[in-house]
């Protein structure tokens, strides 16, 4: 008898982490939105995590400048043609109606995140391309800015004219060295360093590969730098080397299919939880699907009481599990 012998797929290894994750971890996610999609993969399993409380930030420069700038300077924030608030160095999701519910947003957020004093900072990069502000926008054609007037690095350009803006690119000593100041800002938490899958197309595809490739090489510099406290994640590889085909892309054939993403968690949660959460995700999984059912009437007593069923199961495992809610 004939036994096959081919080998029809690459498998990436994943280097063994210093530090297993558990169920009494404080877990965050910074990043792209693919820090979302595995965040929320984590929350939906019933597992505590923070997820990008700024919302979607691309560049190492952008996550550093959330993390440091004076939030107080009145230049952060602007006001759109319909009267919405913006502040520059977040995304859409930060917007209000007024400058200091924006504000306070923006300090919110930011409290949540030092607040949540997390061991673990999960980092996800989506291009090493950034957009910078001058303080005079008609300069930007120009690429100057007035004498002693600093530019400022935004996080999201608010759909406003491209030419209120200068588009550069972080060299791998740039993106390394924003970087390595982020993880000086948690010098007590493990950093873990992934680069989005997520292709650039508007950016063309070689130009979106090699912003892929200033980020993979900036990483690596970090974790040599830092090697008892930073590690990476090969999000990026599992889906170009080891998932690479069509059907594991979205319909834009640019982002991760639902399936992708959650092949990379199980990925990532095999590799990087520890026992006894694997035993708590088993135990969790019918509460997952449980909390997903949407009842055709939420009002009904027979959905009251599956959210009372559903509820008495979710304490009874956080008491065995010791849990706080």
């Amino acid at each position: 008898m004939y036994l096959c012998s081919m080998k029809l797929q690459t498998t990436i290894e994943i280097p063994q982490p210093k530090r297993l994750l558990g169920l009494r971890n404080h877990i965050a996610f910074i990043g792209s939105c693919f820090a979302e999609k595995i965040g929320q993969k984590m929350r939906q399993s019933g597992l505590p995590a923070l997820v990008n409380p700024f919302g979607v930030l691309y560049n190492p420069l952008s996550i550093l400048q959330m993390l440091t700038q004076n939030l107080m300077e009145d230049a952060l924030y602007f006001a759109d043609e319909d009267g919405r608030w913006h502040c520059w160095l977040a995304d859409s999701s930060k917007n209000a109606s007024t400058r200091e519910a924006c504000q306070a947003g923006i300090l919110s957020a930011r409290g949540r995140l030092f607040g949540w004093n997390p061991d673990t900072l999960i980092i996800t990069l989506g291009t090493n391309r950034y957009y910078e502000r001058p303080a005079c926008p008609a300069d930007a054609a120009a690429d100057a800015s007035p004498a002693g007037a600093p530019s400022l690095v935004v996080g999201n350009c608010h759909k406003r004219p491209q030419a209120e803006f200068v588009e550069r690119n972080l060299s791998v000593a740039e993106a390394a060295d924003a970087l390595d100041r982020i993880c000086s800002l948690f010098p007590q938490s493990q950093i873990i360093l992934t680069v989005s899958p997520y292709r650039y197309s508007k950016y063309g595809f070689h130009e979106s590969r090699l912003a892929k490739s200033v980020l993979l090489l900036a990483v690596d510099e970090v974790v040599r730098r830092r090697p008892e406290q930073a590690s990476y994640f090969p999000a990026y590889e599992i889906q170009l080397d080891e998932l690479r085909d069509y059907r594991f892309f979205d319909v834009d054939m640019l982002h991760p299919s639902p399936q992708a993403v959650d092949y990379i968690w199980e990925r990532f949660a095999d590799r990087w939880l520890d026992a006894e959460t694997h035993r708590f995700l088993v135990d969790y999984e019918p509460i997952r699907k449980a909390l997903l059912h949407r009842p055709d009437d939420p009002e009904s007593p027979a959905a009251i009481r599956f959210r009372e069923r559903t509820q008495e199961q979710v304490n009874a495992i956080m008491e065995k599990y010791h849990i706080e809610p």
